[in-house]
């Protein structure tokens, strides 16, 4: 029996589970399988290089799929911004209805996207902002925990108390994110009161996962203590591969006086990140991981992927129902 939830019937999904935005990764091949599997496949704006080529890749996932998918924007601090704009405004006019967003000051972005009737989930990892972005008023909210690859933010707090705060504090509907890769952390989410949750790492090891084999089966022989945090001491810190790179990094940044960007701008060029991926160099450069590579054991498609999370789900759903006893049977 599918698991129904808030989110599920939001987004007309069968399995309540969002694949995350994903740099170099979230292309049209990733997206499709995820929502033909019956999840949200999720096209990241920013990995095509103009607004533009993102229609170009939005036109190539509807010729896969037939059901839900989403485009990410993530706002990012840059010297020479993007054209947020006209990745928006090209998403929209190719009849996209479900968006994700993250980063600083959204709330031009999701007044844009609420005013042509859009679907938002927006990231946070704070409850203080998701409850901004509940105000500007998204559809869902994103709650990112500590585990999560990427940008954790600066407080450090897991999402077990992320949730649990946000079942205190929200009144919108919320997934979890970071950290979850299999049916029992479904489970868990539903269970701290989420709607769903999102993954990003756990599809980045699947068949229609556009990286580069050796990365896959480097995530799969790796443990959650593969993983290390850069850019901590520029208060912009991020989850990420620990290989030579990053390790090259954090000894940077703790070097007496401290470092500026410009020390590491090389090590951590965006350019080098996308050849570990294409030449499946593990060491190349600086790549996202989250610490949910400690469970991945495997690279499935994403039919195979989900139809297992849903069961597992179910099972671990069944196990705590069977628990509840009528109390003239509870023994102390």
């Amino acid at each position: 029996m599918p698991i129904q939830t808030k989110l599920t019937k939001l987004l007309g999904i069968r399995v309540p589970v969002v694949q995350g935005g994903m740099q170099w990764v979230g292309v049209p091949r990733l997206a499709a399988a995820v929502s033909n599997a019956g999840g949200l496949g999720i096209l990241t704006a920013l990995t095509q290089p103009s607004p533009e080529a993102l229609r170009t890749a939005i036109r190539e996932t509807y010729k896969l799929t037939k059901y839900p998918f989403g485009v990410n924007i993530t706002l990012l601090p840059s010297i020479n911004p993007p054209d947020y704009e006209g990745y928006a405004r090209v998403a929209v006019e190719e009849g996209i209805t479900v968006f994700e967003t993250a980063g600083n000051n959204p709330g031009p972005l999701i007044k844009f996207f609420k005013s042509h009737g859009c679907i938002v989930i927006h990231k946070c990892t704070t409850i203080r902002h998701a409850k901004s972005a509940e105000r500007l008023g998204v559809d869902c909210l994103s709650i990112d925990g500590f585990e999560c690859a990427g940008h954790p933010g600066e407080e450090d707090i897991g999402g077990v108390i992320l949730l649990a705060r946000a079942a205190q504090e929200l009144k919108i509907p919320y997934i979890a994110s970071g950290g979850y890769g299999d049916g029992r952390g479904l489970a868990s989410a539903l269970a701290l009161g989420a709607c769903g949750v999102n993954m990003g790492t756990r599809f980045m090891c699947t068949v229609e996962s556009p990286i580069h084999q050796n990365i896959k089966d480097t995530i799969i022989a790796s443990t959650e203590s593969d993983t290390t945090h850069i850019f901590r001491t520029l208060r912009n810190t991020s989850r990420v591969f620990k290989n030579g790179v990053a390790k090259q990094v954090v000894a940077i940044e703790n070097r007496p006086g401290g470092a500026k960007f410009e020390d590491v701008r090389e090590l951590v060029s965006g350019q080098r990140g996308r050849l570990v991926y294409e030449t499946g160099d593990p060491e190349y450069g600086v790549w996202t991981a989250g610490l949910v590579i400690g469970i991945i054991k495997d690279s499935p498609t994403c039919e195979v992927l989900l139809r297992r999370i849903e069961r597992e789900a179910e099972e671990v759903i069944d196990g705590l129902q069977a628990q509840r006893v009528p109390a003239t049977k509870a023994k102390l």
